[in-house]
């Protein structure tokens, strides 16, 4: 029993200065760069590494803080991982049930078993090539398109959006210009969700499009080949 209480006191112990150096760091980086939140500070098993997630990206720092890692992969010698690469899927990782999907264009392939979310802007190149070329590859998956036009990139992109969404039938609306590049007839007139889904995608850290979620919350950038898509979208069902 005493062995057991002392284990447990000296655990504590450990955990208690561990908890205290990672204080310290995020303080003596708060310092240094004031502008940005700190998310989160992680002591590293790697000679003393802190890993510190500020900014959308990880740098690597001593308790000390005198040197700073940005940009920089950290990769186990032993297993060739890419350490910094899976803990950046861990830290960015979405609540996919969180995610308003009534507020995105519903698209049921097959027997639309598995789930996507995509933000599309209806302008954006990318997008369009990532539904002809990739998408139709893919079935057995319900996608939610979420219009998000890019103003800087695409003036017009928040009228055709308005022009889909408003249609009688926003799956054939979406899918007529994706895919054959016409826009409904009618342009309609109703509420469109554009501005709660520009706020969505800040939040989640939706910059560019197209981008992909997946049910296990992990994203991919781009118009990706099928493959690595239907390959994610495998590894999001284990």
């Amino acid at each position: 029993m005493f062995k057991k209480l002392v284990s447990f006191t000296l655990l504590s112990a450990f955990a208690t200065i561990a908890m205290a150096d990672e204080a310290s760091v995020k303080k003596a980086v708060e310092a240094a760069n004031p502008k940005f939140k700190i998310e989160s500070v992680t002591k590293t098993a790697y000679a003393g590494l802190y890993e510190v997630f500020m900014g959308g990206q990880i740098i690597y720092t001593d308790e000390k803080m005198t040197f700073l890692i940005a940009e920089g992969r950290l990769v186990d010698p032993k297993t060739k991982k890419d350490i910094t690469g899976e803990r950046m899927e861990e830290l960015t990782k979405i609540d996919f049930s969180s995610l308003p999907l009534d507020q995105a264009i519903k698209v049921v392939k097959g027997n639309g078993s598995r789930k996507l979310v995509v933000f599309s802007d209806v302008d954006c190149p990318y997008c369009k090539r990532l539904e002809q070329n990739e998408l139709t590859n893919i079935t057995d998956v319900t996608i939610y398109t979420f219009l998000y036009p890019i103003a800087q990139l695409h003036p017009d992109s928040a009228n055709k959006s308005k022009s889909i969404w408003c249609a009688s039938n926003r799956v054939k609306a979406w899918e007529d210009w994706i895919l054959n590049n016409q826009l409904p007839k009618t342009t309609g007139n109703c509420e469109v969700p554009l501005e709660r889904i520009g706020e969505l995608a800040r939040k989640i850290g939706v910059t560019s499009t197209p981008t992909l979620i997946f049910a296990d919350g992990k994203s991919m950038l781009g118009a990706q080949p099928y493959k690595e898509i239907e390959r994610a979208m495998v590894s999001a069902k284990k």
